[in-house]
């Protein structure tokens, strides 16, 4: 199982202004997020490795996947983990690419893109 949160460090620079982690990314609140969403969405459209979140050290803060990108995460992972490939999945290459793609939001639900492929959400 996959953990969706990681741990940053935040500090303040010259100007006052909160700045996460070494890459000097300009955040506070939801903005360390969509800082952390963008870098996972780069690293899911350049298919490299995204390593797992590490333990959190003194004077850092967890840090939730947003949303917009965390259904995505959790199908990269999971197909790399598990070793599964597009053919594996019987659905359409275009459709998985789809569901990876960070520029494309996908619908939940019956009327949604994953709908269109042949795949149905299951009863709890």
């Amino acid at each position: 199982m996959h953990s969706f949160l990681f741990p940053a460090t935040f500090r303040r620079d010259a100007k006052g202004r909160i700045v996460v982690g070494r890459a000097g990314y300009g955040a506070s609140g939801r903005g360390s997020c969509d800082c952390l969403g963008s870098v996972l969405a780069f690293r899911i459209a350049e298919k490299s490795k995204i390593h797992a979140s590490s333990r959190l050290k003194r004077g850092q803060r967890l840090v939730p996947v947003p949303l917009w990108i965390a259904g995505k995460l959790a199908l990269y992972l999971t197909m790399i983990e598990q070793g599964v490939s597009v053919r594996r999945l019987g659905v359409r290459e275009t459709a998985v690419r789809r569901m990876l793609d960070p520029d494309l939001a996908e619908e939940a639900g019956p009327g949604g893109p994953a709908a269109d492929e042949g795949v149905r959400p299951t009863a709890r």
